[in-house]
């Protein structure tokens, strides 16, 4: 199995247009060592193993949320136009773990495909997206969608252009988005989290970039991958309220902070050594954007990494 990421930032991406927050101004100015990123996603695909870099071949590929900037995240990845015809792509498919903007943006600039998108969510997200901000009855006027529905209770399922991949949606705490029919009160489904289980090579990845509370179903998947990548949104709970930003905590939002007790270092340093622990969905307003900064060095000194816009992982 081969991941790459395409975007690492929360919603606004790093710097955010209208933000001079210290990390936003700061890498505008220079003063601030950070690596500027777009809105999260990654793509998947069941390709051969090895470290080396994905190159451009005619593999399918499944794109893990369409965010706002998915045509410069194209455009910044080769591997992923084979350019077999005159109008090619190597996404083949889409799923989607949630129905928020940043999450979802993206499905309009791809309405030019020359066939409906195979597209997998939750019922509850196939609502959102229809009803709330009806994004898939609008690309019916253009390429369309193929939707499939995401199984909560009956276990994995197969992409049919990547069968060596199975997948498995894990519904998680969390917020679902703001025009959401189920805004007042969500539903198992709003959130998922993925578990991808390449039946070649056996490796195993856990994504989450919403991820307000772990519970022992996601606390056991989490423990059964080689890699998990997590939700990294705020250092701390309070994180925006103290930035005079919002009026909401992270968990109000549905984000498990990183720091604090019970935040997601402490489940992070619990998981088996030899565990990949990668934070992804970061908020331009978190400290550990900036590699000098000191919340950073606490990343490091617990074996945490940072997502950025490229990253590469094989398992």
């Amino acid at each position: 199995m081969r991941i790459r990421v395409l975007g690492s930032s929360a919603g606004g991406g790093f710097p955010q247009w209208n933000c001079n927050c210290r990390n936003c101004a700061g890498v505008r100015n220079g003063t601030v060592r950070a690596r500027p990123r777009t809105q999260s996603s990654i793509v998947v695909t069941g390709g051969p193993g090895g470290d080396g870099p994905i190159r451009s071949e005619a593999v399918p590929w499944v794109l893990v949320n369409a965010s706002p900037d998915i045509l410069s995240q194209l455009r910044d990845s080769p591997a992923l136009q084979p350019a077999r015809t005159v109008r090619d792509t190597g996404l083949a498919a889409i799923v989607l773990v949630d129905g928020q903007l940043d999450h979802s943006t993206g499905l309009y600039m791809l309405r030019e495909a020359s066939r409906p998108w195979a597209l997998w969510c939750t019922d509850s997200v196939y609502a959102d997206l229809t009803r709330g901000n009806p994004v898939l009855d609008v690309l019916s006027h253009y390429c369309g969608v193929d939707r499939r529905s995401v199984p909560l209770a009956c276990g994995e399922f197969v992409i049919e252009a990547v069968p060596q991949l199975r997948w498995r949606a894990l519904a998680v705490a969390g917020k679902p988005a703001p025009y959401s029919p189920n805004r007042a009160a969500s539903l198992p489904g709003d959130n998922v989290a993925l578990l991808i289980e390449d039946a070649r090579t056996g490796g195993k990845v856990f994504y989450a970039p919403g991820l307000a509370a772990i519970d022992e179903p996601v606390w056991l998947a989490m423990r059964s991958c080689d890699c998990v990548l997590v939700d990294g949104t705020f250092w701390t709970d309070d994180e925006m309220v103290r930035l005079g930003l919002s009026g909401h905590r992270a968990r109000d939002i549905g984000h498990l902070a990183q720091s604090g007790e019970g935040g997601m270092i402490e489940w992070l340093e619990r998981l088996p050594a030899g565990t990949r622990k990668i934070l992804i969905h970061i908020n331009n307003t978190n400290p550990i954007l900036d590699e000098d900064s000191p919340q950073r060095a606490e990343l490091e000194r617990h074996g945490i990494e940072v997502a950025w816009d490229g990253l590469e992982i094989a398992l």
